[in-house]
């Protein structure tokens, strides 16, 4: 009974590894894909849900990174960063929050972070391959190091044939759950540096605040 218990207990053990080790493959793959673009065009849609609450709610988002720089709007919120300032503008209350660019980039909507969000903190496990939206994609999970990490659980939903992010959906510890589906991708599109400028002229009425 004993050699058998051990026999099982390596096989499962192997078979986590390899899972791990496939899943963390494809991430690479990913991570570095994004990496080697000079700048991109992203959109996407979101579904925000909690069952307990009522909550349901969709809203779309888009997103320009050029390096370090990145301008993104998700539903009335609008986040612009030069790589060294970030711009934080938040329509309910009229108010921008200014900050250094170094400081907050786990708290932004910083579609590059979004993009690898798997690169730090996490573990993951080859889960499946499966069909969504007419193509093959592996799926991924992926679960926090930390107790006080604010996601219970992370699924990723990446192209088998083009290594993109197709779909991410978090589950907080509090049961909401985040869909985030990518809508639309562009390569190496030009963007002009005025994209990553804050002008306050176009927030008229906005009170800014330094952090």
């Amino acid at each position: 009974m004993r050699s058998l218990f051990v026999l099982l207990l390596f096989s499962f053990v192997a078979s986590s590894g390899v899972a791990q080790s496939k899943s963390q493959t494809i991430l690479n793959s990913v991570s570095k894909k994004i990496k080697d673009l000079k700048s991109f065009y992203v959109e996407f849609s979101a579904n925000v849900k909690n069952t307990k609450s009522g909550l349901n709610q969709n809203q779309t988002g888009k997103g320009w990174v050029k390096g370090q720089k990145f301008y993104a709007s998700y539903g009335g919120n609008t986040i612009i960063s030069n790589g060294v300032k970030t711009w934080t503008v938040v329509k309910d209350g009229k108010t921008v929050y200014i900050s250094d660019a170094s400081s907050n980039d786990d708290e932004n909507m910083n579609p590059k972070k979004l993009m690898t969000l798997w690169e730090t903190g996490f573990t993951n496990t080859y889960t499946k391959e499966t069909t969504l939206n007419g193509k093959t994609v592996h799926v991924i999970s992926l679960a926090p190091k930390s107790t006080k990490a604010t996601y219970k659980s992370i699924v990723l939903y990446i192209a088998k044939t083009s290594n993109d992010l197709s779909k991410a959906t978090m589950t907080s510890k509090d049961g909401t759950v985040m869909t985030y589906s990518i809508t639309k991708f562009t390569s190496n599109p030009t963007v002009e540096e005025s994209k990553f400028v804050y002008d306050r002229k176009k927030f008229p009425g906005y009170k800014e605040v330094k952090e």
